[in-house]
């Protein structure tokens, strides 16, 4: 079943130096018509599909445009051209830590990040043991939040965030926190989510996260799609090479149609 289809999707951001020269500047610059703003694309046609129980890595040097990718499929941003079709609710975790306040405790944040996601107390007050036992915070329950770590902070809030049982689940860079016993454990608790039901779109430098737990991979370069394939391990090989070359690979006949296009399109923005 089609959950997910993002079609020809283009997200174009204006810039100008509005603050680095401060309101007045501003204001008799624009009085002399003398303010410019500048086009520049996170991404340029991103097209693929999702089906139910999909796990979908997304791959790309920073600034490759992954996260505002994830921004539009979550309904934060709108497209500037094409669409995006999504059939299901949307968990969207894109900066985990967000949303805490500093002078609360933990257990204090933890009922107001559950009910800021929409949960009862009943049923906050079920699952909280649940919650604190597994991000490993049973001893700091009455900390204020602002003296924990941040490996200690990504670990309650991903915890909280196994809550929610989307029909999306959207993760940029989450199961990168804590230490390697804590990367293991939040691996099985994705796996378990993802087996029911959930399709799921990950963001991660780890390859071997991206080889071990999905089934499809998008592969973004400065806003381009160079590859969407359900040939994971092969995609993420291409990629360690281009990592280490800054050249791209030849894949197959449909992606070098695809790197023509952004050499051209790359040609074309600059003239």
């Amino acid at each position: 079943m089609e959950i997910l289809k993002v079609n020809n999707v283009s997200i174009k951001y204006m810039i100008g130096d509005f603050k680095d020269i401060g309101l007045k500047e501003y204001v008799v610059r624009r009085l002399n018509n003398n303010y410019h703003l500048r086009e520049f694309w996170a991404d340029r046609d991103i097209s693929f599909t999702l089906e139910r129980e999909d796990m979908l890595g997304i791959i790309g040097v920073n600034g490759a445009g992954k996260s505002t990718l994830l921004k539009a499929i979550s309904g934060v941003m709108v497209p500037t051209k094409g669409n995006i079709k999504v059939n299901g609710n949307v968990a969207a975790f894109l900066e985990l830590v967000s949303g805490f306040d500093r002078e609360l405790t933990v257990k204090e944040n933890t009922y107001l990040r559950g009910a800021l996601l929409g949960y009862t107390r009943k049923f906050m007050d079920e699952m909280y043991k649940q919650i604190v036992e597994f991000a490993e915070l049973t001893d700091f329950q009455d900390r204020p939040f602002k003296q924990l770590s941040s490996g200690m902070k990504s670990r309650l809030a991903f915890s909280i965030a196994c809550l929610v049982k989307p029909d999306i689940l959207i993760l940029d860079e989450v199961l990168s926190i804590g230490d390697g016993a804590f990367r293991k454990k939040s691996e099985a608790k994705m796996r378990e989510i993802i087996t029911g039901g959930a399709t799921t779109i990950l963001v991660s430098h780890s390859l071997n996260q991206i080889r071990e737990m999905c089934n499809k991979v998008l592969w973004l370069d400065k806003g381009f799609q160079v590859c969407f394939t359900d040939k994971v391990k092969e995609c993420c090989n291409a990629y360690e090479v281009f990592l280490a070359t800054k050249k791209l690979p030849e894949l197959d006949k449909v992606e070098k149609v695809r790197k023509l296009q952004v050499q051209v399109e790359h040609i074309r923005v600059k003239v």
